[in-house]
């Protein structure tokens, strides 16, 4: 079913007059419509670039309800227990050979090593259907299945209410905040779509979901539980990520390096503690903090090729209990993001350098540097693949609706599919989720829209799932092409 979508967003005739327009003429210079204030309206395909062009698309009712279930029973990563029953359940319905359990020993394993023990429901959860369909490439689509440790406050009728442990035995509320509940949503509509319509490809399909993208863990226990060994290696691989920042309606995408290295790096900075009223006598570690700090702009500034991009930032400095009493020690922990290899080593170098290098000035002991090991690497979309699935697509929900973007310096373990020995090419792309019309007002007033993450997030879910379904079913379809 196909809905006319409202095109119209009050603006202040004092913004337009400050533009240079006259209060009753639209931004393109035509006459604007009244507001029931008498002030002008004016329509938002002149007032504002990136809104979605023609029709709204709505998507199966089924589809829907299944996004409803997802929302309101989200699960934390390397817990999702009845979610990967469900896309299991989905795809078996649909005629697919479906592998459960995909990565459990890796996660058990790497649970013992970092935790001490596997709690209760902690596993590996990756779900993995193929369907045959004669001669022909092999096209994966990558869904991913877990939610955050946020409390959801998006004002849904179906709005979370779950608690639930991470992991690691930490209980926090849980939500679906970077929407993988439209992810798989979508993952299921492209799965039904692909079979109901079989006459029209021909090749392997392969669809997987996978646990714990959130900590960047859950495509590294897939690949080492065998995803390329076990089952049919794919020629292409392809997902899709909602986008908090474009409106329903909307597909964007960046060729080549499209999200960043993520490094966490961990100092904890020594010093000699003592009283605050004689700080001769100790070596404080606050100060020797914030020098380290304060140097570590330089990474970016002085050190990183204009032309690069890269990203050192403090999220947490802690040291101390008491005003008069200088601390031991403090403790620094850093995001890391970059796009390249080279950038990101030069970083991670230039962190441990610039630590103990100001530790030695204030004659202090050397800080311990702590490198996460399990980074996530940065996603690069295959260029030519983006072109050949962008295209389709283009031609497919309209050549306005489909617009490369610049990178972005979050992160996404989709990554890993295509940074194993098969260098299996991949793209990711972006599904707008923002309702037009607050998209629009956002773009006109200012203010900014809840991002990814936030507890605020609340999707305009069925446009978007509707667009996300068409794109990737007709993304996979020309891949089959070959």
């Amino acid at each position: 079913m196909m809905i006319r979508r409202s095109l119209l967003v009050a603006v202040m005739a004092l913004g337009l007059a400050a533009c240079g327009g006259d209060d009753r003429e639209g931004a393109d210079g035509t006459p604007g419509e009244l507001r029931p204030d008498g002030g002008a309206a004016v329509s938002t395909q002149s007032a504002v670039t990136g809104m979605p062009v023609g029709e709204t698309r709505s998507a199966d009712p089924a589809l829907i309800e299944l996004y409803k279930k997802l929302h309101a029973n989200p699960e934390l990563s390397f817990r999702e227990v009845e979610t990967s029953k469900l896309m299991a359940d989905e795809l078996r319905a649909l005629g697919f050979t479906v592998t459960e359990g995909l990565g459990d020993a890796w996660v058990r394993e790497k649970a013992m090593k970092d935790v001490g023990r596997v709690l209760p429901g902690v596993g590996g959860y990756g779900v993995v259907g193929v369907f045959e369909n004669g001669r022909g490439p092999t096209v994966l689509i990558r869904a991913d299945m877990d939610g955050l440790p946020v409390p959801d406050q998006t004002g849904f009728e179906f709005a979370s209410k779950v608690v639930s442990q991470t992991w690691t035995g930490v209980e926090s509320p849980v939500m679906h905040a970077c929407a993988h509940d439209i992810h798989m949503t979508v993952w299921v509509g492209t799965a039904r779509e692909l079979i109901a319509n079989a006459d029209k490809w021909k090749g392997t399909l392969v669809m997987i979901a996978q646990p714990a993208e959130e900590i960047g863990l859950g495509a590294q226990a897939m690949l080492a539980d065998g995803l390329y060994s076990k089952f049919p290696l794919p020629d292409y691989n392809i997902a899709l990520h909602v986008s908090a920042s474009a409106p329903a309606g909307v597909i964007n995408y960046s060729s080549g390096y499209a999200l960043a290295n993520v490094d966490s790096v961990d100092i904890k900075v020594k010093g000699a503690g003592g009283h605050g009223a004689y700080p001769q006598t100790t070596r404080d570690p606050v100060l020797i903090g914030a020098h380290i700090v304060t140097a570590l702009q330089s990474l970016v500034s002085r050190n990183t090729n204009p032309l690069d991009s890269a990203v050192v930032t403090v999220g947490s400095f802690k040291a101390g209990a008491k005003h008069n009493i200088i601390s031991d020690e403090a403790e620094l922990l850093i995001t890391v993001r970059s796009y390249d290899d080279k950038t990101r080593q030069m970083l991670l170098d230039g962190i441990r350098r610039i630590a103990e290098g100001q530790a030695a000035a204030f004659g202090a002991p050397a800080p311990e540097i702590r490198i996460e090991s399990d980074y996530t690497p940065a996603t690069y979309n295959d260029p030519a693949l983006t072109e050949r699935a962008m295209k389709a697509v283009a031609k497919k929900l309209g050549e306005e609706n489909v617009r490369a973007v610049p990178p972005v310096m979050g992160g996404e373990d989709f990554s890993q599919f295509a940074r194993t020995d098969e260098k299996v090419p991949g793209v990711i792309f972006w599904l707008g989720a923002v309702n037009p019309d607050k998209f629009a007002a956002s773009q006109i007033d200012g203010m900014p829209l809840p991002s990814l993450h936030s507890p605020l997030f609340g999707p305009d879910y069925d446009p978007a799932i509707a667009t996300g379904v068409e794109a990737m079913t007709t993304a996979a379809i020309d891949l089959f092409k070959d």
